[in-house]
């Protein structure tokens, strides 16, 4: 609870993974990478509730042994074509009480801790919002980016006003960085996405806290700040 706001936390976690395989429990630094985001829900002073909704036995096992509750997702809502919001909607519908605000965690996001959604929790609530989401500055402007044709021509590559530019006269561009998303229960049922359109703000993270687990790269990232021998990413 805060402000007498009640939160439901939900960690989606499918059994598939094509890029790198069953890596919601792999070992990371000593606990599966389910079990970092589970950890931070638990360990939140906000977090009234943490559920895991999976397809997936090992997954739901996992869960329940380091401290979530679980919900079993249908076949169905765990495909390639469902979308997140099927899985939320869904752990929402079968969870015993009916909460304020939902919390999605992806379990992607293992440095991303209690700490962090804290201070998230508290800017919804000093702000007045309707929802909240995670960011991170981008690494490299995008507006040095831009597609290529065929013979990899680059004469229409950069806008002529941005080719003298140096990249700290830039202005600064932000990301979703998927660690946090907050919203009004009912906004998110209505909208049913948390990117609501109006009544919401960004939530900005650190870069090493917003690393994001897609392929074994990313995962040997996460490992090397989560480490023993490294200090952990704080808010």
């Amino acid at each position: 609870m805060h402000q007498d706001k009640s939160f439901l936390a939900i960690i989606p976690a499918r059994g598939g993974s094509k890029r790198l395989p069953r890596k919601n429990i792999l070992d990371l630094a000593g606990n599966p990478l389910i079990a970092w985001t589970i950890e931070a829900g638990l360990k939140s002073r906000h977090i009234d509730k943490v559920v895991v909704s999976s397809d997936d036995d090992d997954i739901l096992r996992i869960s329940k042994n380091y401290g979530s509750e679980i919900i079993r997702r249908p076949f169905e809502l765990a495909s390639d074509t469902a979308t997140t919001f099927d899985a939320i909607r869904h752990a929402m519908e079968n969870s015993e009480s009916t909460f304020d605000y939902t919390v999605l965690l992806q379990p992607t996001s293992p440095l991303r801790n209690e700490k962090h959604i804290d201070k998230a929790i508290e800017l919804l609530m000093l702000k007045n919002a309707d929802a909240v989401i995670s960011v991170c500055a981008m690494d490299h402007s995008p507006l040095w980016s831009n597609t290529l044709p065929e013979d990899g021509d680059m004469s229409h590559f950069l806008k002529d006003e941005l080719k003298n530019k140096r990249s700290q006269d830039l202005p600064k561009y932000y990301r979703l960085n998927g660690a946090i998303y907050i919203c009004k229960t009912e906004k998110l049922l209505k909208a049913k996405t948390f990117l609501l359109k109006e009544n919401i703000f960004a939530f900005i993270m650190e870069k090493e806290a917003s690393i994001d687990i897609d392929d074994i790269s990313d995962f040997y990232l996460a490992s090397y700040f989560l480490s023993s021998s490294h200090q952990r990413v704080l808010c």
